[in-house]
């Protein structure tokens, strides 16, 4: 991943397709272990959640604009449609859960609107599972783009928030935060569209 800035960032492929060590299977674990109910999955990748929830017979839906990783978590077994997360998608209002995993609260540059369109998506008393930057790293809007060996990308918006800022931003967006935690040095907020005062256990 290049910023506009010139800096360059090596993106954790290995972990997006499951190829993950023991933190990171932890981390994936906080992320859906408390989904017992309709989850969908924002900026699902490679699916390997999705594929992981309905292992354990949790119906779940992966959204993502890339062909190539809604053919991937096809692949797995596990549902998907290509689409852009603001455009109209199956279920709005009724999801009981809404992850956005690996940073997907950047999705679009604009923290606040993806967390809004997140609370469309979920039923009343949702709830919504988002995976934060490391404290101290701030709320930043950048153009960047993805290359390869092979193939350079167009540049587009991405946002990065601290998991420091997520409270700020629950406030403004009709959400409150239940809890929070740092599981393998990956940061998880999860967040009640209400007023529910009870807490989620990592296990």
């Amino acid at each position: 991943m290049r910023g506009a800035d010139g800096t360059r960032q090596r993106l954790p492929t290995g972990r997006w397709l499951g190829l993950a060590g023991v933190g990171d299977r932890r981390a994936d674990h906080a992320l859906t272990h408390c989904c017992d109910g309709p989850t969908v999955d924002l900026g699902c990748g490679p699916g390997r959640l999705v594929a992981a929830l309905m292992q354990r017979g949790v119906l779940a839906l992966g959204v993502d604009i890339s062909p190539t990783a809604v053919a991937i978590t096809r692949f797995r077994g596990a549902p998907a449609l290509r689409r852009d997360l603001f455009g109209p998608l199956p279920g709005a209002g009724r999801w009981s859960y809404a992850l956005l995993a690996d940073g997907n609260i950047g999705i679009g540059g604009d923290p606040q609107r993806i967390l809004r369109r997140t609370a469309d998506l979920l039923a009343p008393d949702g709830l919504a599972i988002v995976e934060f930057g490391r404290p101290g790293t701030g709320s930043v809007t950048r153009q960047i783009r993805l290359e390869s060996r092979s193939h350079i990308g167009s540049w587009f918006p991405w946002a990065s928030v601290g998991i420091d800022h997520a409270d700020q931003l629950a406030r403004t967006t009709g959400f409150r935060i239940l809890s929070t935690a740092d599981v393998g040095g990956r940061h998880i907020a999860w967040l009640r569209r209400h007023r529910a005062t009870e807490a989620v256990t990592v296990r």
